[in-house]
């Protein structure tokens, strides 16, 4: 080891020893050998070991080792072999493959419907629930710390759908209780002086500088200042051009077209273009938003149509009087997220401290009550998940991880049969089971693999969706004094490893609380979207999924050590001794591909048009239904829930059909 890696501290031992210790038996052992993993013992039960806790694993999390070898085979030798399949006589009214948000939703909507005796089984390839929705949760000095690992936030929840509005209700989340917990939260950082900031590398710039001040990525109406920009390296012409592009009388750039016929110009220009051949500003411009979008669509400016840019708040439009976006269109429509965050009577974002893995804990509470002490949304926060009963044969509900499904088939034609069979791997043996019918809660590119009975044409549209990749990084520190030092909160970081490094967002809940002074340790929220600029969309996706899956966490840390020492060096921050633990949340199939007007029909974007593929995609077929993010071509959580509400509402509806007849 050189001594630069010592000084980053890559020879402490806490992050590696949590990471080979931390992960299951499955993972470690997937280690030596991805496919050795497929070969333990009969009794493979790992959720019934007392240590069993997945939010606590640290090192390579999200997509861990163990979830996705069995999928990796199966895609590789195009199927798997079922002669061996066990047989344990299981029958289900209802097979759900898949646990996220979407699965455990419809698990709870056909229990409201068919009754709580109704025999339901949730099949999932991760170590946890909450497929996306996952948890990171840390322990220091007495202190619990937790943090989102996937999805992040409820936002805009006046605008949900009545399925998703319903589903809170049903778990007992009360936002307003929770808004009205955290309002001193709301003012935390900035009551300590903290506030936004942007680091120029030295392989951009020539030399690390850190600027403190400056609007923040997430549609902020302030401009930067003459005095702000002054401290940067942008030459005269550049900082005059950024000046420009916040000023309200700056030229319309569209000149003599109306709003809708710019709109319609926006949303096939990218952001790039519109900046450098409509508003004609300096190059070095471009660095200050290129990562903006990232958060949202998960590439930048590049790859992103201006007019969404537009509504996401970015600046350079303020003289092109166009005209505000309908509710329904962009924001609402199923496939399509862009402005919500802007919406200011949507009822804002609520980010629980560990992001909506509390709609999952919440959502699992109602299915298996005994798994999930406690009995209120407050109370949830600290209450630690007891693995062991979420699969017990005398139970309703079932939840059973660690099980990768890999084929899914009708006894008989489709059209006729009485049940599905589900095989599935788990522990390296195959077993199946029986349903009456079945869920298809994961995501749409696997749909095809596992259901390979399905038409031509829905296997098409299935596969239309590229899932964009992303990474949030979870580090646990001892304190947050060189923030307080420096005066931040957040920094952006667009041509650094990770793209931002902020401390987390002010969140308590019950007995959870988030710290409140400086000396206290917190856990630092980084994000990293591996993008190709200047390549198409989905070909950017594709790389940054090899990208993800080909690194390890040796150069995840080793990245992490010196981007934190660089940007919070001048706070003293010493990534040596001040870094707790580091827990790295890689989705290399992260956000569900929502339609973008640069390389998709204007149709798909802007209206509900039944030739969209995620409508195709989504047609039940026999006795099986689907239901994800992806049906709806959108990666929000009240989405998941709302083709869930579709899906067994189709289950409902064949049920009932025989009754009819």
């Amino acid at each position: 080891m050189n001594k630069n890696d010592r000084t980053l501290g890559m020879n402490r031992s806490i992050t590696r020893r949590d990471f080979i210790n931390g992960v299951s038996a499955v993972a470690a052992t997937s280690m030596l050998s991805p496919m050795r993993a497929l070969a333990f013992e009969e009794d493979y039960s790992p959720e019934q070991s007392p240590s069993y806790y997945p939010p606590t694993r640290t090192g390579m999390r999200g997509s861990h080792l163990g979830s996705f070898e069995v999928a990796h085979k199966m895609r590789d030798q195009h199927g798997w072999d079922l002669s061996s399949a066990i047989d344990p006589h299981e029958t289900y009214d209802l097979v759900i493959v898949g646990g996220g948000i979407s699965g455990l939703s419809a698990a709870h909507f056909f229990l409201k419907d068919a009754g709580r005796n109704a025999k339901v089984l949730v099949l999932d390839n991760h170590d946890d629930f909450g497929g996306h929705a996952k948890r990171n949760e840390f322990h220091y000095n007495g202190r619990t710390l937790v943090l989102n690992g996937g999805t992040l936030n409820i936002e805009s929840p006046l605008h949900y759908n009545a399925p998703a509005k319903q589903i809170l209700n049903d778990i007992g989340i009360d936002l307003d209780h929770y808004k009205a917990q955290n309002a001193k939260n709301r003012e935390l950082y900035p009551s300590l002086g903290l506030g936004p900031s942007y680091f120029f590398d030295k392989e951009t710039w020539g030399s690390d500088r850190l600027i403190v001040g400056g609007p923040s990525y997430e549609g902020s109406i302030h401009s930067f200042t003459p005095e702000f920009l002054a401290k940067t390296p942008l030459s005269a012409q550049a900082q005059k051009d950024l000046l420009r592009l916040y000023d309200p009388k700056q030229p319309d750039y569209l000149p003599g077209l109306s709003s809708a016929e710019k709109k319609v110009r926006l949303a096939k220009m990218s952001y790039d273009d519109f900046l450098l051949n409509l508003a004609k500003v300096d190059k070095q411009v471009l660095w200050f938003f290129e990562a903006g979008p990232t958060g949202v669509f998960a590439v930048g400016t590049d790859a992103t149509p201006a007019l969404f840019c537009w509504q996401m708040g970015m600046p350079g439009f303020a003289a092109m009087n166009l005209e505000p976006t309908p509710l329904g269109v962009l924001a609402d429509l199923p496939g399509g997220q862009h402005g919500r965050q802007n919406e200011s009577d949507g009822g804002g974002e609520i980010h629980f401290p560990d992001g909506n893995a509390t709609v999952a804990r919440l959502l699992v509470r109602a299915l298996v009550p005994d798994a999930v002490p406690g009995g209120t949304m407050d109370d949830v926060g600290t209450a630690r998940v007891n693995y062991a009963l979420l699969d017990r044969p005398a139970q309703s509900t079932r939840i059973r991880l660690n099980s990768a499904a890999i084929n899914v088939r009708h006894d008989g034609d489709p059209a006729t049969a009485k049940e599905v069979v589900v095989s599935y791997v788990r522990g390296g043996k195959t077993y199946k089971v029986r349903g009456r019918s079945c869920v298809m809660a994961c995501w749409n590119m696997m749909i095809p693999y596992l259901v390979p009975d399905l038409p031509g044409t829905q296997k098409e549209a299935l596969a239309f969706n590229v899932k964009a990749p992303l990474v949030y990084t979870s580090v646990a520190v001892r304190n947050w004094k060189a923030f307080q030092k420096l005066g931040i909160s957040h920094i952006n970081t667009p041509t650094m490893y990770h793209t931002s490094v902020s401390l987390a967002e002010a969140a308590s809940l019950g007995d959870l609380k988030h710290p409140q002074t400086p000396d206290e340790p917190i856990v630092l929220h980084l994000v990293r979207t591996p993008c190709s600029p200047g390549k198409p969309r989905k070909e950017q996706h594709r790389i940054g999924r090899y990208d993800l899956l080909s690194t390890s966490f040796e150069t995840f840390e080793r990245n992490i050590r010196n981007q934190l020492a660089r940007v919070l060096g001048g706070g003293g921050f010493d990534p040596a001794e001040d870094i707790v633990a580091i827990t790295v949340n890689r989705w290399p199939h992260g956000y569900s591909y929502t339609y973008n007007s640069l390389y998709d029909p204007m149709e798909w974007v802007f209206t509900s048009s039944n030739t969209r593929p995620c409508v195709v995609a989504r047609q039940p077929f026999g006795l099986i239904s689907i239901a994800n993010a992806d049906a709806a071509a959108s990666p929000h959580t009240d989405a998941a829930i709302l083709e869930a509400h579709r899906a067994v509402g189709e289950v409902i509806n064949r049920r009932a059909m025989p009754l009819l007849g």
